[in-house]
């Protein structure tokens, strides 16, 4: 019998240019909410655009970003966010990017946690940064409320940005390390399902099914061919508008550039063996041989 992890508890808050944990203490749940975690660049907004498509039979012209929200992204502030959550009559699917214990837990609400090796995360994240424009620095750094220091544009070499990251624990954005090993510790609760993107470029259909049972969302055959055109990889980069926040109005490429190639492995032709090895030292350091190999492969190992 699979041992069911303590139901988690809010420890703490946390307060970035794009994080206010706080905006949680005042949500009210419903009990079949829909929350979708990730470190970040790890498949949010492709495991939205699955749900959606579940909940609202392969429908082309839902409008994620303006259905799913980031939650705890501080903009807009939460005066306005949550009344326009609140107001939500369909299935509500939301997205956190805090590790577990910034977050309220509700025994009820599902859980999607979505993993993806962290050097293929970084290489996704500097395309998202390079890419932003003034207008996302502004929102971030020059609304009230920010809380630490500006977030700043990357440097110009990838190398300089991995390293960056690698050694300031997620710099300039947050840790990868204790996002993935706080959920990690809720992996057999039975309201969590844990995704991983490579399972989903490799099993796409599999994986969709498997997400729909868990959230107890029955298929409508009828529906099944749309459902996955539109949660393709190349049909989402298409109609990027549908799917990016402000249809891609912070990136000036438009919203293409922050769906960007779902490639993994890029990383291989830029980090030299010594780094890649520092890189799966620290991981299996981190996070424990288990969901090292996770977070790596999306080999789940035996339950427990």
């Amino acid at each position: 019998m699979t041992d069911v992890a303590p139901l988690p508890r809010k420890t703490r808050e946390l307060h970035s240019h794009h994080f206010d944990s706080t905006i949680w203490n005042d949500f009210r749940f419903r009990d079949d909410d829909i929350i979708i975690s990730t470190y970040a660049k790890s498949g949010t907004t492709w495991m939205q655009q699955i749900i959606a498509q579940l909940l609202f039979g392969g429908d082309p012209d839902i409008a994620v970003a303006d259905l799913s929200p980031w939650l705890d992204l501080r903009v807009p502030p939460k005066a306005i966010k949550l009344p326009a959550v609140e107001a939500q009559t369909h299935r509500r699917f939301l997205k956190t990017h805090l590790p577990l214990d910034a977050l309220v837990f509700s025994p009820d609400a599902k859980y999607v946690y979505i993993g993806r090796d962290g050097r293929d995360v970084v290489w996704s994240l500097y395309n998202h940064h390079a890419n932003a424009n003034a207008t996302w620095y502004a929102a971030l750094n020059d609304t009230p409320g920010r809380i630490g220091p500006p977030i700043e544009p990357p440097p110009d070499d990838i190398r300089r940005y991995w390293r960056d990251w690698f050694d300031g624990d997620g710099y300039p954005f947050w840790s990868l390390w204790e996002n993935v090993r706080s959920w990690w510790t809720i992996r057999t609760r039975p309201n969590v399902c844990f995704v991983h993107f490579a399972a989903l470029k490799a099993d796409l259909p599999g994986e969709i099914r498997r997400i729909a049972a868990f959230l107890g969302i029955p298929i409508d055959e009828s529906t099944w061919t749309r459902i996955l055109e539109h949660c393709s990889f190349d049909w989402m980069k298409r109609n990027a508008t549908r799917a990016v926040p402000l249809g891609g109005a912070f990136w000036d490429a438009g919203a293409e550039v922050f769906i960007h190639r779902g490639i993994n492995g890029r990383w291989r032709d830029t980090l030299t063996p010594d780094e890649i090895a520092a890189y799966e030292t620290r991981a299996v350091r981190e996070l424990g041989p288990e969901c090292a190999h996770w977070l790596a492969t999306g080999v789940m190992p035996p339950a427990p």
